[in-house]
């Protein structure tokens, strides 16, 4: 049974794992290959700053808060473990600002220690008037995307570093079933009118005084347009861009401006802070997560497809529970292929 996972970033490399680990012993036959253009450091995984936080509203999509939740157990549970570091994942906490009420997120419960700002505390941030407190996890892809491939190395999975055109290409090869997780390119595969890029820009300083996380929301602006800081382990990211339908992966010194400035403006004491490095990339935009499991044709066969993209801002935050929600679907692949081989009852 031969598995071809196209992409490389934090969806396609822990959805392979996943499925490993649940499936290579109940089918020894299993081999697993992972087809991407781009490998650690060059995916937008890696440019993520990598903190656990879920958009504000989750459109009602229960489905996708579950899987959110999932992903922060299964992180809380490795935080104890000795792989804890070198997967780059630790504890932050950090302050969520608004210049006006709003209801409690869909996740306020899956944090740690949720809570409303004081007066106190918001008058450290002038110009906003409401906000919460929280702890959460960080988890940088740098860290993470190189331990996830070492991880399936060692389990004996193949890596190649190729572009692939199309999944009948895959099929042609003798690949048995194709795992779509290309990010926001997904629609060079196949179509998909509501993918699209979310162009976003970071810069990266040094400043080891920036112990919290706080991030900004301008509700008329929408998601990412309004500035953010999060601290990581060697650095910190500044960001506050979303540019919806902008292929440009190049970075905008217009854009570096109104980073610098917001931020600065934020956290005065950023002036000082030295300027280490510089990112763009494209969030794969899209009002819903694509995971589902499609049967297309090859020759007279059918060939089987799990599509799992589409996560915008929030890969890192929902990369587990959609790892298991695919795994799922690649069981009910595996339970019909098993019971299509079978020998027909005589009767």
């Amino acid at each position: 049974m031969r598995v071809a996972i196209i992409g490389a970033g934090v969806i396609g490399l822990s959805t392979a794992l996943c499925i490993h680990e649940q499936y290579h012993s109940l089918v020894p036959s299993l081999e697993m290959e992972v087809y991407a253009d781009r490998y650690t450091p060059h995916t937008t995984s890696d440019g993520a700053a990598g903190l656990w936080q879920p958009y504000l509203s989750d459109q009602g999509n229960l489905q996708e808060t579950l899987w959110n939740k999932e992903t922060f157990d299964h992180l809380l549970g490795h935080l104890s473990s000795a792989a804890a570091g070198e997967m780059g994942l630790f504890l932050l906490s950090g302050y969520n600002l608004f210049t006006q009420p709003v209801p409690d997120p869909s996740w306020k419960n899956i944090v740690l220690g949720f809570r409303n700002l004081t007066p106190k505390e918001l008058e450290l941030f002038p110009g906003y008037s409401y906000g919460w407190f929280n702890t959460a996890l960080m988890l940088e892809g740098r860290s993470y995307l190189p331990w996830l491939t070492n991880r399936l190395t060692q389990r004996g999975v193949k890596f190649f570093h190729k572009k692939v055109e199309s999944f009948q290409e895959m099929f042609a090869q003798g690949v048995d079933v194709v795992i779509n997780c290309t990010g926001v390119r997904a629609g060079q595969l196949q179509p998909d009118p509501e993918l699209q890029p979310g162009r976003g820009q970071v810069i990266k300083v040094l400043a080891p005084w920036v112990k919290h996380f706080i991030i900004t929301h301008d509700i008329q602006a929408g998601i990412y347009n309004s500035p953010y800081v999060i601290p990581g382990r060697e650095f910190t990211v500044l960001g506050g861009i979303y540019q919806h339908g902008n292929w440009n992966e190049e970075n905008s010194a217009q854009d570096h401006r109104t980073i610098w400035e917001s931020c600065c403006r934020l956290l005065p004491a950023l002036q000082k802070a030295k300027i280490v490095g510089e990112w763009s990339g494209l969030r794969p935009a899209r009002p819903r997560v694509r995971l589902e499991r499609e049967t297309l044709r090859h020759g007279s066969s059918p060939a089987e497809v799990i599509h799992n993209y589409g996560h915008g801002g929030y890969g890192i935050t929902i990369h587990w529970g959609c790892a298991m929600a695919a795994a799922r679907l690649f069981g009910s692949i595996l339970q019909e292929k098993k019971l299509a081989n079978l020998p027909q009852p005589r009767f």
